[in-house]
């Protein structure tokens, strides 16, 4: 499993990032971006996100 981010979805709110304890999400262009090389997929992002764009994926 990994996560991804619905950019469509994400409204750039950055409650996200608070959460995240590696420091893999940032704000680029007005919405979310996760970077894969430092995100230990732990989800704690998912229910963060007001919106409900972050969830896991089968890869």
């Amino acid at each position: 499993m990994k996560i991804v981010i619905d950019r469509n979805k994400c409204c750039g709110s950055g409650e996200c990032i608070k959460v995240c304890p590696e420091k893999a999400i940032s704000i680029v262009d007005g919405t979310a971006l996760l970077d894969e090389s430092k995100c230990d997929f732990d989800g704690i992002c998912i229910p963060a996100c007001p919106y409900s764009a972050i969830n896991y994926v089968e890869e």
